[in-house]
């Protein structure tokens, strides 16, 4: 009775997870056409964040000293790297075609399991990454040159590869009797970030009258600084907390599979918010790649647990990431 109560709240919490990451685009891009570049965006996101989450910081203060790598790796790619991409990119193109992109994280992954660690994977996961890259062409609509701006999609992709690399570092160092906790990674990269990024993004040089004024969400007029408080206490703290706890009572390629709702929210709430209405290739293709993304995410080979981990690469929760990225390794090398 406990263990069903414990799943089902499980549950709950993973689809709050997944609701409030798949809202962070459609708060973002309305500050980004107010004014603010994506950078600044991302700094006010992640600098928010930390200092609500400094506590948790103060707390494992020896965490720095016994995993540098991996929470380095988290804080330059998993926060700064993937969110500066995606925001940057959302500037181009529309949200739901960014996040789709992104999604190509768990195909990009497989490749680099088989076709750099030469190791194999099993058919069905083949088959996910066939389904997402097929479904990607046609969200991208490649066979008429690319229906949206390059660079754009240059972006989102960078940030999928920022996604894989943060999959990869966090197998070193992540398992084992003395593994970190999840909320302190989050915490420590969420601080890593934030110093890079104000090295980076110059806030110093930020327009700051934007966050006194109004932002239009689509047709509607809503203040800044509401959006602000958004992308920080829903889109980054309460998601990644939430996700956390889903992970620690849901198995992990389960949370993973709740977390393909990511890209279904964000691109409904980029649909109805900002009218960024998709045309039918992408409604195909996207459904393609979640269909990917969840083949994938559900694989097994010789029995064994999941073979890839899914979800948004720019909100993923760490909790996912630490636990399901040593999932990959063991699964590919059939132990």
């Amino acid at each position: 009775m406990h263990v069903s109560q414990g799943r089902n709240a499980g549950l709950w919490l993973a689809l709050v997870s997944a609701f409030a990451f798949g809202g962070s685009g459609v708060a973002a891009k309305p500050l980004i056409e107010a004014g603010l570049d994506p950078l600044h965006v991302v700094w006010l996101r992640v600098t928010g964040a930390t200092l609500v989450m400094l506590p948790v910081v103060l707390r494992h203060r020896a965490l720095l000293l016994r995993r540098p790598g991996l929470l380095l790796g988290f804080g330059l790619l998993g926060v700064a790297g993937v969110q500066t991409l995606y925001f940057a990119a959302i500037s181009r193109i529309p949200v739901g075609v960014a996040i789709l992109v992104e999604f190509l994280g768990p195909a990009l992954l497989l490749g680099w399991v088989r076709f750099v660690q030469r190791k194999a994977v099993s058919k069905a996961a083949a088959i996910g990454v066939v389904l997402a890259v097929g479904g990607m062409a046609a969200v991208v609509e490649v066979w008429s040159g690319l229906a949206f701006d390059p660079l754009g999609l240059a972006l989102a992709f960078g940030a999928a590869c920022c996604q894989v690399s943060y999959f990869v570092l966090a197998d070193h160092g992540s398992d084992g009797d003395d593994a970190p906790d999840p909320v302190a990674v989050i915490a420590y990269g969420l601080t890593i970030g934030a110093v890079v990024l104000t090295a980076v993004s110059r806030p110093w040089s930020m327009d700051w009258s934007v966050l006194t004024r109004q932002a239009a969400l689509g047709e509607t007029d809503v203040p800044a600084i509401l959006l602000v408080g958004w992308v920080v206490l829903v889109a980054t703290v309460l998601a990644y907390l939430t996700g956390v706890v889903a992970v620690r009572r849901l198995s992990p390629q389960v949370a993973g599979v709740v977390a393909c709702l990511e890209a279904v929210v964000g691109t409904v709430f980029a649909w109805v918010l900002l009218g960024e209405h998709l045309g039918t290739p992408q409604v195909v293709g996207g459904t393609l790649v979640l269909a990917g993304a969840f083949v994938a995410q559900t694989a097994k080979k010789q029995g064994t647990s999941t073979v890839v981990a899914s979800g948004s690469p720019v909100d993923m929760g760490a909790a996912a990431l630490v636990r399901q990225a040593s999932v990959v390794e063991r699964d590919a090398a059939g132990r």
